[in-house]
C-alpha cells in the first residue's frame, strides 16, 4: 500500500509554521514608567552608599569617643595622682625642712661636725678629742622601705676621748646631735686607774659614730 502522497506547497503560499507566543501587556508599557524605575534604581544606589557612609562615620567616631574617654580618664588619673602629692607634700613640707635643717637630707657638712666637736669640747670643759672620718658610703635600706630618688648613705667616724666622768661622754653626743643625725654603732669605756686630782681622767673611750645622710639621685631626663 501506499501513503498520501504530499505535494509540494504551491507558489504563492506559505508554510504553517509554530505559533508565535504573545508577550505580557504590561512589558509594552514599561517605556512608560522607565523614568520612574532609573530614579528608582538611582535612589536605591543613593541610600546604599549613605548608609555604608554612615556606618563608617559612626565607627570613626565610636573610635574617637573611645580614645578622649581613655585620655580623660588617663588625664583624670594623674590630675588625682598630682593632687595627691600635693597634700603630701603640704602635710610633710615641714618635717621635710626641718630634717633638711639638721642635715639629715642632703649632702654631708663634715665641717658642721667638726664644729659641733670643738664647741662641746671648749664649753663642757672636755678633755682633748681626736677622731677619723672615713669616707662616704651607701647604705643598704630594709626591703619593706621605699626611698624613691632618694639614696641613705653614711660617713664612720672614730673618737677617742679621756673622760673625767660618763657624763663628759652623753654631754658631747647630746651636742652632736645639733650637728646631724648620727648611730653609735660601738662604744667602749676603760677605766684608768685611780684619781690623783680633778682634772686627772679616770675613763677612756673610743667610739664609733655613723653619721647618716639621704641624698637624692638625679632621674635620667630631667633636667
Amino acid at each position: 500500500m501506499s501513503g498520501p502522497v504530499k505535494q509540494p506547497p504551491l507558489p504563492g503560499m506559505q508554510r504553517a509554521g509554530t505559533p508565535m507566543r504573545t508577550l505580557p501587556a504590561w512589558l509594552g508599557e514599561l517605556h512608560l514608567v522607565r523614568a520612574a524605575l532609573l530614579c528608582f534604581a538611582l535612589t536605591l544606589l543613593a541610600s546604599l552608599l549613605l548608609l555604608s557612609l554612615t556606618a563608617a562615620y559612626r565607627m570613626r567616631e565610636a573610635q574617637q569617643l573611645y580614645l578622649a574617654q581613655h585620655t580623660r580618664a588617663a588625664a583624670a588619673t594623674l590630675f588625682n595622682h598630682a593632687e595627691a602629692e600635693k597634700q603630701e607634700i603640704r602635710a610633710y613640707e615641714p618635717q621635710f625642712l626641718a630634717l633638711r635643717q639638721r642635715g639629715l637630707i642632703g649632702e654631708e657638712n663634715r665641717l658642721a661636725w667638726i664644729d659641733a666637736i670643738r664647741s662641746s669640747q671648749e664649753q663642757r670643759k672636755l678633755l682633748p678629742i681626736s677622731y677619723d672620718i672615713s669616707p662616704q658610703q651607701a647604705l643598704p635600706v630594709p626591703l619593706p622601705m621605699v626611698m624613691g630618688q632618694y639614696h641613705l648613705r653614711g660617713s664612720r667616724m672614730r673618737l677617742q676621748m679621756d673622760l673625767l666622768h660618763e657624763m663628759d661622754l652623753l654631754n658631747l653626743f647630746d651636742d652632736l646631735r645639733q650637728a646631724g643625725y648620727f648611730a653609735v654603732q660601738d662604744c667602749t669605756l676603760k677605766r684608768h686607774g685611780a684619781a690623783g686630782g680633778e682634772a686627772v681622767p679616770t675613763l677612756g673611750a673610743e667610739c664609733e659614730l655613723l653619721w647618716l645622710t639621704v641624698n637624692s639621685v638625679p632621674v635620667p631626663g630631667r633636667p
